[in-house]
């Protein structure tokens, strides 16, 4: 039996090491999350990811889209998708971690790696891909738009999802996406652009995944790209065990907290939680397919 990775998390210097929060109200239209870390211990607190998806069916997230970012936690995205029907997997290698892979002249064998886990039935997206430019200097920004445009080129050969990773590089995500072509199924996850970035990602047909950032008191910014996304490309996730949404902020986060986030969003928006919720339940079955595939 498939034992969890238990890669530990690192925290802010704000962060506290905190039990999980209580269950919610539970949904009475099922959702998903569609990007969590399911492998990533959160330190005395931990979960099993079996216990973290009973928490989430006892509250209506009836399935997860569990997310790898290196070649091991790929693989193990890959196993616990084959186990748990409540699982589906993206793989990739993160944006952060490519400098040094291509730097050790590794980067092409761990890409290749990444292609034959992607052929799998149970991987349904690659991701999280992307560029990320807080983290990385102009020394390593080659490599990430090397491996980013091999990821898009992975997604579209297999036919399935790209989840992209959009840190301070908004416009250099979208020149890439422009150059090379976006699969038919792109997902901006943990969106953190303003209204006008929204309306462009909308408006090439790709979908927004809002986590829990959208609840914080300082992301008006973000809520205001809510409010111009279109129903039909909103799609909801945690990045558990990180983001953890209002009123639970700074304790560890996990796919059983959704109902926070997407009762927010509901209110925010002005319309029923039942009706997003079958929206967004939708949109992640279009984006991903059957959980029951």
């Amino acid at each position: 039996m498939t034992e969890p990775f238990l890669r530990s998390r690192s925290r802010g210097a704000d962060e506290k090491t905190l039990d999980y929060p209580p269950l919610p109200e539970p949904l009475a239209v099922p959702v998903y999350d569609n990007h969590t870390h399911l492998e990533i211990e959160d330190g005395v607190s931990s979960l099993d990811f079996r216990e973290q998806l009973d928490r989430a069916s006892a509250v209506g997230v009836r399935g997860v889209v569990q997310v790898g970012t290196d070649l091991a936690t790929s693989r193990w995205s890959v196993e616990v998708a084959e186990l748990d029907p409540r699982i589906l997997a993206a793989v990739a290698l993160h944006p952060n971690d490519v400098p040094e892979l291509a730097e050790s002249g590794d980067l092409e064998e761990h890409l290749a790696g990444i292609d034959a886990l992607a052929a799998r039935p149970r991987v349904r997206a690659v991701g999280e891909t992307g560029l990320d430019f807080y983290r990385t200097g102009d020394e390593g920004r080659d490599a990430q738009v090397h491996a980013f445009e091999e990821h898009i080129a992975i997604a579209k050969r297999h036919g399935i999802a790209l989840q992209i990773h959009d840190r301070d590089a908004h416009r250099d995500v979208m020149r890439t996406l422009e150059r090379v072509g976006a699969p038919d199924l792109t997902v901006f996850h943990c969106f953190s652009g303003d209204a006008e970035f929204a309306r462009e990602v909308a408006g090439n047909g790709w979908y927004l995944s809002f986590a829990g950032t959208v609840t914080f008191k300082n992301a008006g910014a973000l809520r205001e790209a809510l409010e111009v996304t279109p129903l039909d490309r909103i799609l909801v996730e945690t990045d558990a065990p990180y983001l953890t949404p209002t009123p639970w902020r700074g304790r560890p986060n996990s796919a059983y907290l959704i109902p926070h986030t997407l009762r927010f969003m509901a209110q925010h928006l002005g319309v029923g939680a039942d009706e997003l919720g079958a929206q967004v339940a939708a949109n992640t079955e279009t984006v991903y397919g059957s959980w029951e595939d």
